[in-house]
């Protein structure tokens, strides 16, 4: 009697080969992308454009890196526009952001962070201050720190929108718990000039210690002034604060 083998599916073939890789099997990992991209299917396409991209487990090829990229991002693939769109930022950056957003529309995080980067300095694009505040708050609504900081800084600022203080003080809130040096500092800030948060000077002064202990510039103006009102018993809680806060990262 005859036996067949059933050929596994291209699912499989893409488990089989993201375990290669996770385990340093690039090589393995590689040969299987390289079989399921000639066939055209996108991930794969992706993966062996990302690998040639950065060099990993290959010798860096930009060009070949851009062509299988391209073809996944033509695709649909969404890390492959996301992809290219990075390898492009570099030497296209107008390129870049027609394929962040084209990323960023179908909900990706880093590039709706991205893009919103882009159109916030006008880079690559024609400056639009709304457009900027519409994709941090996509990206900063997935967690993405650097969407929340810049969110808060454009609420503050009015950027793009109505000034909102309430609203800068909590995306500067997530983005300092979460490790983000200068939102640290707006928060205490904040907190000191009791803008969009009722007015603590402890709790500013110890966002404000954790602000200075991140290297943020934009302590200045607040720290000596917020340490000078307080009492030697608030400033040692406020250090006794900042040693807890900001270890929640």
């Amino acid at each position: 009697m005859l036996s067949w083998l059933r050929r596994p599916s291209t699912d499989e073939m893409l488990v089989a080969a993201r375990a290669h890789a996770d385990a340093g099997r690039i090589a393995e990992a590689m040969a299987v992308w390289r079989k399921l991209a000639g066939s055209g299917v996108a991930r794969a396409q992706t993966n062996l454009g990302a690998c040639l991209a950065t060099g990993t487990g290959v010798a860096r090829d930009a060009t070949e890196a851009r062509m299988w990229l391209e073809r996944g991002a033509t695709a649909g693939d969404v890390i492959g526009q996301r992809n290219l769109a990075t390898l492009l930022l570099p030497d296209d950056p107008a390129a870049a952001s027609l394929w962040y957003r084209r990323a960023a529309e179908q909900g990706d995080a880093i590039s709706q962070d991205q893009l919103s980067r882009m159109l916030l300095a006008g880079e690559g694009v024609i400056q639009d201050l709304a457009g900027a505040r519409h994709w941090a708050e996509r990206a900063a609504e997935q967690g993405i720190v650097a969407a929340c900081a810049r969110l808060g800084m454009m609420c503050h600022e009015a950027k793009g929108g109505p000034r909102d203080p309430e609203a800068a003080a909590r995306w500067w809130r997530f983005a300092s718990e979460r490790g983000d040096g200068d939102s640290a500092a707006m928060l205490g800030a904040a907190l000191h000039m009791g803008q969009g948060v009722v007015a603590d000077q402890v709790a500013a002064m110890a966002w404000l210690i954790i602000g200075s202990d991140r290297n943020s510039i934009l302590v200045r103006g607040f720290y000596a002034r917020t340490e000078a009102g307080l009492t030697a018993e608030e400033r040692a809680r406020a250090e006794e604060l900042a040693a807890v806060w900001g270890r929640r990262q």
